[in-house]
């Protein structure tokens, strides 16, 4: 074992000890955001204002630069669709080209400058829009959309010229969208369907298809931003947007990079406070999928563990496909919010019942067993011989005829129920036909999720097409794996939103006397010594070992003395990451000769490596414990993060680890533990006690708090070992590297 306290350290109870960096907030008013122009201590902002786009989503007038309708001209299809747009919005379009006088018999104005009418949204035709957002800004323009390619998606040269463009943007007050973005905005939708609807963000226009043509399904449809290279308009201006629309029931994206880490979690925080639920492809899990987005928009894609962790802090669901991401959308922005969490499988078949609840229990879902009162109901409809604990198995006969809807309502009914998934394999009329038609007719007299699984690849069956795509009650699934997800997202959903409470209300706003003794040690552009690592973390409050820094062997047999045998000894100096590789450790030392020794010996082999030290530290030595990693890094997209994961020689080998941005509370620092394969041995195993998680969870927070207020001066820390010791006995932090940026 590595060096490190043992019973000797203070009895002084956790809870009673009062530490520099305590600074509690008072308590969160849940659904308040905080104060606009409020910062935390890092100087990131708590809030951040929703951007008024009514006007650009429906907007009064219409100026078309570059318009055309010459044949053959690429403008001419772009010019015609934004004038049928025009008509069905209700806004008046004014063509503008300097050679035309009219343009699909509207009358053209030359110039921009010639508009009878201070327009909402002006459409850019040209292949480079700088020079007419000055024309833009002085006409008082609102909103801009530039369609031109050619700019952060073909590198260096064309991010140049992106910035040009955003810096002209930002002194014109103008919003634009893009550029190289297309008219997905401008789209068909359609305004004869009812309830909660879909709003639709991507980054590509392409992959936002399936999505769209929910429509053709009864799903509604409501916005579509199509977000392009995001040189001013972004993927959370839309997301904060949409998240206050009454109408919008769920909000779908595709995102392939994002352009401000902070400004998505605000977004997200946003939405979470509303419980409109969230879901997101997100592109970037692999390397190739990272550098092909990188090269298509030109923006950060942010390391993959570090967005999937931030998503999920704030309830973001992220899919994998974009027939994920339709049906999943589609049942949270459609569905009741659940009365129960439990999942009954319901099924002709006794095969197709057990491989879906294999399938739903892999899944995460919980399918409670049916109580006895409730099987001997179901008995009286279902043959005996055949399985209705949980997945129910009716045999086939029973949904020919009025059995079929009473075993239906009798699930319903049962109140460990809150989701009745029925998969259909194939179709069987007339017995499909009569199943899905009580299916339906249940639905519409339950406030319970009733999912059907069609699995015929045909899918031109009237029971289908007519009678279950009728239905808004119905769930209808083609795959029972999308089934399966987004059941599992919906039942996520609403028991992350009854709990969520944001973190920014509860983020700290004033530095911490804590930080001003560790911006003290801090060396830019140089690693800590272990010794000055372990001091940065005493400021905050993080216990490590009773140790000494000595630079002879005789102080070291004095240190050993008053530190209590057996102990350890260590190399300490800037530039020693890996101490055990290099021989730079002596542990279980028990005696004043083997110190001498020992000190000699360490010293010896640094000379020998070339190492320079500050000293050898001489630390207690303990026996029992659970090594655990505590740390935090900086992430190009979101700033400083927080990991936790399991300790030791083999971190880097195990990449047993969970990662937050910060801020976050008490709950999700327990979260980030619950995450981790080894969880278990905290708990206890093979007769060992269980760990002071309490301990554990502190010393996240206290980490947590050094990466808010030192984020801009700390590249990376790494506490490993961190030893939690049994219950009620604290963590002690055996080691320690820091990196100043």
């Amino acid at each position: 074992m590595l060096g490190s306290t043992h019973g000797t350290l203070t009895t002084d109870s956790r809870r009673a000890r009062v530490l520099a960096c305590d600074e509690r907030p008072g308590p969160a008013v849940h659904g308040r955001p905080a104060d606009a122009g409020d910062r935390d201590v890092s100087g990131r902002p708590l809030y951040a204002e929703v951007p008024d786009l009514d006007r650009f989503f429906r907007p009064g007038s219409v100026a078309v630069i570059g318009a055309s309708d010459a044949e053959g001209r690429p403008n001419t299809g772009v010019t015609r669709q934004l004038v049928g747009w025009a008509e069905r919005v209700g806004a008046r379009l004014h063509p503008v080209h300097p050679t035309r006088t009219a343009v699909f018999g509207i009358p053209c104005c030359p110039s921009v400058a010639d508009l009878p009418e201070q327009v909402d949204l002006a459409v850019l035709l040209v292949a480079d829009p700088l020079p007419v957002i000055q024309e833009l800004a002085e006409a008082k323009v609102k909103f801009a959309v530039a369609f031109a390619s050619g700019f952060a998606e073909t590198g260096a040269e064309g991010a140049a010229a992106q910035g040009r463009l955003a810096a002209a943007v930002a002194r014109s007050g103008i919003r634009l969208l893009g550029p190289n973005t297309n008219l997905n905005a401008f789209e068909h939708f359609r305004d004869d369907l009812e309830g909660p609807a879909i709003a639709l963000i991507t980054q590509s226009g392409h992959q936002g298809r399936p999505v769209f043509a929910l429509q053709e399904l009864g799903v509604r449809l409501s916005h579509w931003a199509p977000t392009g290279n995001e040189a001013d308009l972004e993927t959370a201006d839309f997301l904060s947007y949409f998240a206050e629309r009454p109408e919008v029931g769920a909000i779908a994206c595709y995102v392939e990079g994002l352009k401000d880490g902070r400004a998505f979690l605000l977004a997200a925080d946003r939405a979470a406070r509303r419980g409109v639920p969230v879901v997101a492809v997100k592109v970037g899990r692999t390397e190739a999928g990272a550098r092909t987005a990188a090269t298509h928009t030109g923006k950060l894609t942010g390391a993959d563990e570090v967005v999937d962790a931030a998503m999920r802090q704030y309830g973001v669901i992220r899919v994998d496909g974009l027939d994920e991401l339709q049906d999943t959308a589609a049942l949270l922005a459609r569905a009741r919010p659940p009365r129960a969490e439990g999942v009954v499988v319901y099924a002709i078949s006794g095969g197709t019942g057990a491989h879906v609840a294999d399938l739903a229990t892999t899944a995460g879902l919980r399918l409670p067993e049916l109580s006895a009162a409730r099987q001997a109901e179901l008995h009286q409809w279902i043959p005996e011989y055949l399985n209705v604990a949980n997945p129910v198995d009716n045999g086939g006969h029973p949904v020919g005829d009025r059995r079929g809807r009473k075993i239906i309502d009798a699930l319903l009914d049962d109140p460990e129920v809150g989701v009745l998934i029925c998969p259909i394999t194939g179709p069987f009329p007339p017995l499909s036909d009569r199943l899905v038609r009580d299916l339906v007719d249940a639905a519409e007299q339950t406030d319970k999720l009733v999912c059907v699984v069609w699995g015929s690849p045909v899918g031109t069956e009237p029971a289908y097409r007519d009678v279950l795509l009728g239905s808004s009650r119905v769930a209808t699934f083609r795959t029972v794996g999308n089934c399966l997800t987004a059941v599992r997202a919906y039942l996520g959903h609403h028991r992350f939103a009854a709990a969520y409470r944001s973190p920014f209300d509860e983020a700290p706003r004033t530095l911490s006397p804590s930080s001003r003794k560790a911006k003290m040690l801090m060396r830019p552009g140089q690693q800590l010594s272990e010794h000055a690592a372990k001091q940065l973390l005493r400021a905050y409050g993080i216990r490590v070992p009773r140790e000494q820094l000595v630079t002879s062997a005789a102080a070291a047999v004095r240190a050993a003395g008053l530190v209590g045998y057996p102990v350890v000894m260590k190399a300490s100096g800037e530039r020693i990451a890996h101490k055990t590789e290099l021989g730079l450790v002596k542990v279980g030392l028990t005696s004043a000769s083997q110190v001498r020794d020992a000190y000699r010996e360490l010293t010896d082999v640094a000379r020998y490596e070339g190492v320079d030290l500050d000293g050898v530290l001489v630390c207690q030595l303990v026996e029992q414990g659970v090594e655990m990693v505590v740390g935090v890094t900086h992430d190009e997209l979101f700033g400083p993060t927080v990991t936790v994961g399991l300790g030791g020689v083999l971190v880097e080998v195990l990449r047993d680890v969970a990662v937050r941005v910060p801020p976050f509370g008490e709950e999700q620092a327990r979260d980030m533990l619950a995450e981790l394969r080894g969880r278990p041995l905290l708990d206890g195993v093979r007769g060992r006690p269980p760990a002071d998680l309490d301990a554990l969870v502190e010393v996240v927070l206290r980490v947590q708090r050094m990466a808010l207020e030192l984020g801009d001066d700390l590249a990376e820390l790494d506490i490993n070992p961190l030893v939690v010791l049994p219950w009620g006995q604290g963590a002690v932090a055996l080691d320690a590297l820091a990196v100043c940026r």
